[in-house]
């Protein structure tokens, strides 16, 4: 785990590798991002820095773990003494009992080895307001040597008196060249599926790694753009025999929103520039001009805003099956 090999986040790294130099490494941060942001290799490359017996210069004088003393081969197995990783019995909530057995019992014991000992809480916006609560008083007068690395799709859960306390870092979408760069040259994926998957992942690192890899992805991409060709020719049989094809699938149903909107932008950009350079699914190039030329403006961007409404709904755990009979009816008929 290195600093250099974290896509993106450059503000992120500049400030972890700062406080690290400068010896002046905060008590509490907050690293807010969505799933497979890659928040977790983050936190842990900071950890790993944290505890390295002989951290090294780069060549524009940032500084890495050296990735081969002994404390760095245990960070790297996730063995390391002084990094705690916060486990929670629940799956879906962190309680007091968690934060009881996990930091205030343990707290105050000095780091085996490292100067600084480390508590990793993942999945953070799980923490209940008891235990928010019951770790406070720890994050307000922290021993001088522990470091507190919160990790949350969303600050939203947390209390105040948590936010006010620590440093609050944000991970943005990594750059579709950044991405490219990492797709293509690191991970050797082809260049038209890395395309595709950048345009997926929306600036998601983990997410397009995943997509990169994934047969799953590829059928339900053609099934779904299957469905989208045909739809308008399919009578109501048809229509819900393909919703219960969809519910069938063991997949982030999101996934299957978000290329039908590529679908549907692609057919609007190309209706109004009939460039075809642009487009994500260029090898349907045939189908996207037919698509073009029998639809109108108005049509395109009804689906468009229905697909959104789409998302919305699922959000907020409306039924998967009437949002998605919703929205093909929607498109059928657009």
């Amino acid at each position: 785990m290195a600093f250099a090999d974290i896509v993106g986040q450059s503000l992120i790294k500049e400030q972890f590798q700062g406080a690290i130099k400068s010896g002046k490494v905060a008590h509490a941060y907050i690293l807010c991002g969505e799933n497979r942001s890659g928040k977790e290799f983050v936190a842990r490359t900071f950890a790993q820095a944290l505890v390295c017996e002989s951290p090294v210069e780069d060549g524009n004088g940032a500084i890495e773990a050296c990735g081969d003393c002994h404390s760095c081969k245990q960070a790297a197995i996730l063995s390391h003494p002084d990094i705690i990783y916060v486990k929670h019995e629940k799956p879906n909530t962190i309680g007091v009992d968690d934060v009881r057995a996990g930091i205030i019992e343990t707290v105050q014991i000095k780091p085996y080895s490292a100067k600084y000992k480390i508590y990793i809480v993942e999945e953070s916006e799980k923490l209940t307001p008891q235990a928010q609560n019951a770790m406070l008083r720890t994050i307000e007068e922290p021993p001088e040597y522990v470091v507190f690395l919160l990790l949350t799709t969303g600050t939203e859960s947390l209390l105040p008196t948590i936010i006010s306390r620590c440093n609050v870092l944000q991970m943005r979408p990594v750059r579709d060249d950044e991405m490219r760069d990492y797709l293509i040259r690191q991970l050797h994926v082809p260049e038209s599926r890395a395309e595709i998957c950048i345009a997926f992942a929306r600036g998601n690192v983990g997410r397009a790694k995943a997509l990169a890899s994934s047969e799953d992805f590829d059928k339900i991409r053609n099934d779904a753009l299957s469905l989208l060709k045909n739809i308008k020719e399919m009578d109501t049989a048809e229509v819900m025999e393909a919703l219960a094809r969809i519910r069938e699938y063991g997949f982030d149903i999101n996934d299957y929103l978000d290329i039908m909107a590529v679908w549907f932008r692609d057919i609007l950009l190309f209706k109004a520039t009939h460039d075809m350079n642009h487009l994500i699914f260029r090898d349907e190039i045939t189908s996207i001009q037919k698509a073009a030329r029998t639809s109108d403006y108005e049509g395109i961007e009804e689906v468009i805003r229905a697909l959104e409404v789409a998302k919305s709904r699922l959000r907020s755990s409306v039924s998967t099956e009437l949002t998605m009979e919703l929205l093909l009816l929607t498109i059928q008929e657009s």
